[in-house]
């Protein structure tokens, strides 16, 4: 048997009062909690001014969300006095660590030469197991929300446009997106990797530019008010330069986030599409992550090169979605809502090369890049009008392999696996 361990490639989160399975609850955060500098991020809500006059010193905001309050980071002394404080809501965000869906027996190290110039996962979208190369996603801008990426892979750097870390000095480091992981370059390059002039990786839409947003730190772990500042500087970005943006996240937590929903929801206001994983707790019911549970974000189940009943089947990995919510096509939280290739993905690297690892993760920006397609093909069309073809492609191409997999609509694989289609540029 396959010995295996399956967890979310993880980002802060809000409230860890929402998770206590696991979390402890705000307010009970001992001193392992604090990281490296001896300090918590936290997320303040008053209408009393804390930043100046409050301490001996004034502190540094992080992040400022208006309503939604900012976020600084404290310590233990400082994190007292403000629990202290009737007037002052304050809400630890916590940070948790990112690990790949890993199969011991299947281990696999980089190489510096791809095994196939398309991907199984890139033939199984375009529906064309002899493709040689693939086109598309002209004009249309993929934010890659991840570990950063090493855009001057052969296969990337020509679509590198803009390069950015929101890990570092707040609230961005512009031109800057080393990725020291990988995870975050693997996901860009099957998004829209260009083949590296013929003796590299082909990504779904290789016409796409690519915005690589460093959110995730090295190790692979990474706070919610970043990646929540990121989503809201994607959808700035996108209204101002009036271009076509995708926000593609391959991470999650168990907890709901509100900084997360109302940045996602700023997001779908200012014209820009969201599609994120599901996450890598199944077969168990009712276990998908956020962002990728909320109803504003297109949420994606893996699948794997293994056919069960006439289709693809989905990973026993792969998260799924809540139980009698299934058969409807309507999109509630906690659904899947459609599935693509996440098992044994071959893609760009951060040495140069090629590495092929498994998750969600992988299957989402399959997803970013046909929605990326799709939107370059229709340029009159608002990001609903995306979401909208992209359920009605997955309606047409169902899903009916794997534990929870049925007929229509369900709770493995959504509406289905959506791919090219004919007239797609």
């Amino acid at each position: 048997m396959k010995k295996r361990t399956g967890k979310w490639w993880g980002m802060g989160l809000l409230s860890s009062a929402l998770v206590m399975s696991v979390f402890t609850g705000v307010g009970a955060a001992s001193n392992d909690s604090f990281n490296e500098f001896g300090t918590e991020r936290v997320l303040i809500q008053s209408d009393s001014d804390v930043r100046t006059g409050y301490f001996a010193g004034p502190l540094e905001v992080r992040h400022d969300f208006g309503e939604d309050g900012f976020t600084l980071d404290v310590n233990s002394d400082q994190l007292d006095q403000l629990k202290s404080d009737p007037n002052v809501k304050i809400t630890v965000l916590q940070k948790l660590k990112i690990a790949e869906y890993i199969e011991e027996d299947q281990a696999s190290e980089p190489e510096f030469s791809p095994a196939a110039v398309v991907p199984w996962g890139i033939k199984a979208i375009y529906k064309n197991q002899s493709l040689s190369s693939t086109t598309g996603g002209a004009d249309v801008r993929v934010a890659v929300l991840d570990t950063g990426v090493y855009t001057q892979h052969p296969d990337l750097t020509a679509n590198a446009e803009q390069c950015n870390d929101f890990t570092q000095a707040s609230p961005v480091v512009t031109g800057a997106c080393n990725d020291a992981h990988g995870h975050g370059t693997h996901v860009a390059g099957t998004v829209l990797a260009n083949g590296g002039g013929g003796a590299g990786i082909y990504g779904v839409a290789p016409d796409a530019k690519l915005w690589a947003y460093k959110v995730l730190d090295d190790s692979g772990s990474g706070y919610e008010d970043d990646i929540a500042y990121a989503i809201r500087y994607a959808a700035d970005q996108s209204a101002q330069l009036g271009v076509k943006t995708i926000v593609s996240m391959s991470l999650g937590s168990s907890g709901k986030s509100t900084l997360m929903e109302s940045a996602i929801t700023y997001a779908n206001q200012k014209g820009v599409l969201v599609v994120a994983a599901a996450g890598n707790s199944g077969p168990t019911v009712n276990s998908i992550g956020y962002p990728g549970a909320l109803v504003n974000t297109v949420a994606v189940a893996a699948l794997e090169n293994v056919q069960q009943n006439g289709t693809y089947r989905v990973a026993d990995f792969s998260s799924r979605g809540k139980s009698g919510q299934a058969g409807d096509y309507v999109i509630q939280e906690r659904d899947v809502e459609v599935s693509a290739p996440g098992r044994a993905i071959q893609s760009t690297w951060n040495n140069g090369g090629y590495n092929s690892i498994s998750g969600t993760s992988m299957a989402t920006p399959h997803i970013s890049g046909l929605a990326a397609k799709i939107w370059a093909s229709n340029p009159s069309w608002s990001s609903q009008n995306v979401r909208v073809e992209l359920q009605k492609r997955a309606k047409g191409n169902d899903i009916k392999g794997g534990s929870s997999a049925a007929v229509g609509d369900d709770i493995a694989s959504g509406f289905g696996f959506p791919t090219v289609q004919p007239g797609d540029q």
